[in-house]
C-alpha cells in the first residue's frame, strides 16, 4: 500500500519501534465479522459457520456473510468489522432505556444496539445524509427491531427538540478514516497531514450538541475509526478539560486491544481507560473507543414539565377500521392498540405514546412502519413481515429455498395445495419469516419491494 509521506513520517514519530509492523499490517489481508440478531426466534440456526466465536461480542463471528443469502435478507446476520462491533458492545444498551445514535449510517451500531433492547425503549437512529439515512433505515427495518425511529437530522436541531433526553448518546464520529485504509484504498485519496485537526474541530461541534441531549447520570460513548490522537485522546482529553463534570468509564481491554495512550492527550492516565484498536495488534480495522459518565447528581423533582405538543398523525375512522378488520384476521393476538398508531400520508406506523414528539424533525422512520392504506384496504409491510414471530400469526406460508429465490428476485409463487384460503400470510422459509405474500387461487402474488430485490 502506498501511504502518504507525511502519514508515515508522523507515525514513525508516534510508534516509535513499533512503526514499522504498522505499516506492514495495513497491507495484510481485511479479516471479516458478522453478527447474529438475537431479536430473531432460534436466531443461532444460521446457515453461516458459528465455530470462530468473538470474545468481546455476544453475538459477534469472525468469518464473512454474503448479502445474497436468505440469513442476511430475513435479518439474522448483520456484517461488521472486528473492531466496529466492539462500540456496540461498550454502549451495553439494555431494554427500556433511550438511546441516541448521532451518526448511524450504515448501522452497524444503530442495529447492535436495537438487537441488545429487546424491544423495549427507544433507539433514535440519526443520519445528516438523507441517502445514508435511507441505507440506515433499510439495515435497521431487517433487524425486526420496533423500538427505532430514524431521522436525518443536524445535531444542532435535534439537540433543540430533544434536549438532556437521553440515557446514552453514542458518537461514532466522521474522521479522517485512518483505519480504514486497508479496507478502503480511497480513503488515503483524500487524507493530508492538516486533515485530522480539520476534522477534529468537526468533531467537537458534533460533541457540544451531543452532550445537551445527554441526560443527568448518562452515558457518551465516542468512537472513530482513525489512529490520528488529534481525533482521538485529544478529543477526549478536550472533553474532560471543557466538561469537568464527565468521567471516564475505564474500558475492558481484550487480547490485542490497546490502551489509549496518555502522552497522545494532555498526559492524563485516565486516558489509559480507553480503547485503540491497532490493526498490527487486533484482527480488526482501526478504531479508537471511550465511554465517558455524566456524574452530575440526578435532580430530585422536575421544576417545570415541558408542555406537550399535540402529535399528529391520527388516524380516520375509516382507517382504524381497516387495519383492525387485517389485524383481527392474521394476528393471534392483537399487537398494537390504537394509541399505539400514527398514519403519515396513507403510511401507519406503531409510535409508542411515551415516545418524544418529531413533527418538527425531518424523519425517515417515524417507527415500526406497519402497511400503507389503498382504497379501501390496508396493505401490510415488509418491515412488518420481518419484525413478526411464527407463533404470533394465524395465517404461515412455508416455501422451499427455491421459491424463496424467486420471490425475492420479484417472481409470484405457485402453490399445490388446494386447501388454504386467500389473503395475506407471513412466508417463512427454513423456520425465518421474510416478506409477506397474498395468496390468490394458489398464486403466491409478490410483494417483495422492488428496491431490494435480487438474484442469486
Amino acid at each position: 500500500m502506498k501511504l502518504p509521506v507525511d502519514f508515515k513520517e508522523k507515525y514513525t514519530k508516534l510508534l516509535g519501534e513499533e512503526a514499522s509492523a504498522f505499516f506492514e499490517s495495513l497491507d495484510d489481508e481485511v479479516q471479516k465479522g458478522f453478527r447474529i440478531n438475537p431479536l430473531k426466534q432460534n436466531y443461532q440456526e444460521v446457515d453461516v459457520s458459528l465455530q470462530e466465536p468473538v470474545a468481546y461480542v455476544k453475538t459477534g463471528y469472525v468469518g464473512a456473510v454474503s448479502g445474497k443469502t436468505l440469513e442476511h435478507q430475513a435479518g439474522y446476520v448483520y456484517s461488521q468489522d472486528l473492531s466496529a462491533m466492539y462500540v456496540g458492545e461498550v454502549v451495553a444498551a439494555r431494554p427500556g432505556e433511550k438511546i441516541l445514535d448521532l451518526c448511524a449510517a450504515p448501522g452497524g451500531k444503530s442495529t447492535h444496539i436495537a438487537e441488545s433492547m429487546a424491544n423495549e425503549g427507544l433507539l433514535v437512529a440519526n443520519e445528516i445524509s438523507k441517502k445514508r439515512a435511507l441505507i440506515l433505515a433499510e439495515n435497521i427495518e431487517r433487524t425486526g427491531a420496533k423500538n427505532v425511529i430514524v431521522v436525518n437530522e443536524e445535531p444542532q436541531t435535534l439537540a433543540k427538540e430533544l434536549p438532556e433526553y437521553f440515557d446514552k448518546v453514542v458518537v461514532d464520529a466522521p474522521c479522517s478514516g485512518e483505519g480504514m485504509f486497508r479496507k478502503d484504498p480511497h480513503a488515503i485519496s483524500y487524507w493530508h497531514k492538516d486533515y485530522p485537526a480539520q476534522c477534529a474541530v468537526r468533531q467537537k461541534e458534533i460533541l457540544v450538541e451531543a452532550l445537551k441531549m445527554l441526560g443527568v447520570g448518562g452515558e457518551l460513548i465516542y468512537s472513530t475509526c482513525t489512529f490520528a490522537p488529534e481525533e482521538d485522546e485529544q478529543i477526549i482529553a478536550w472533553l474532560l478539560e471543557n466538561y469537568p463534570y464527565l468521567k471516564i468509564v475505564p474500558l475492558k481491554h481484550y487480547a490485542g486491544m490497546d490502551q489509549g495512550v496518555p502522552a497522545f492527550g494532555n498526559g492524563a492516565e485516565e486516558l489509559t481507560g480507553t480503547v485503540r484498536l491497532m490493526p498490527h495488534h487486533f484482527k480488526g480495522e482501526g478504531h479508537f473507543i471511550a465511554k465517558l459518565k455524566d456524574m452530575r447528581p440526578k435532580k430530585a423533582t422536575e421544576l417545570k414539565k415541558k408542555k406537550k405538543r399535540k402529535q399528529k398523525g391520527t388516524l380516520t375512522k375509516e382507517q382504524e377500521q381497516l387495519w383492525q378488520d387485517f389485524a383481527q384476521k392474521f394476528f393471534k393476538e392483537t399487537p398494537f392498540s390504537v394509541d399505539q398508531l400514527r398514519c403519515y400520508g396513507e403510511y401507519l406506523y406503531f409510535y409508542a405514546p411515551s415516545w418524544p414528539d418529531i413533527s418538527r424533525l425531518r424523519f425517515m422512520r417515524p417507527g415500526l412502519l406497519l402497511g400503507v392504506f389503498k382504497k379501501k384496504r390496508f396493505e401490510p409491510s415488509y418491515t412488518l413481515a420481518l419484525s413478526l414471530r411464527q407463533d404470533e400469526v394465524k395465517n404461515v406460508l412455508a416455501v422451499t429455498k427455491k421459491q424463496w429465490q424467486d420471490y425475492v428476485a420479484g417472481n409470484t409463487v405457485q402453490l399445490d395445495k388446494k386447501d388454504l384460503k386467500n389473503g395475506w400470510y407471513l412466508l417463512v422459509c427454513e423456520g425465518k419469516p421474510f416478506a409477506f405474500g397474498k395468496l390468490v387461487d394458489k398464486t403466491v402474488k409478490n410483494f417483495f419491494p422492488k428496491g431490494l430485490r435480487f438474484y442469486n
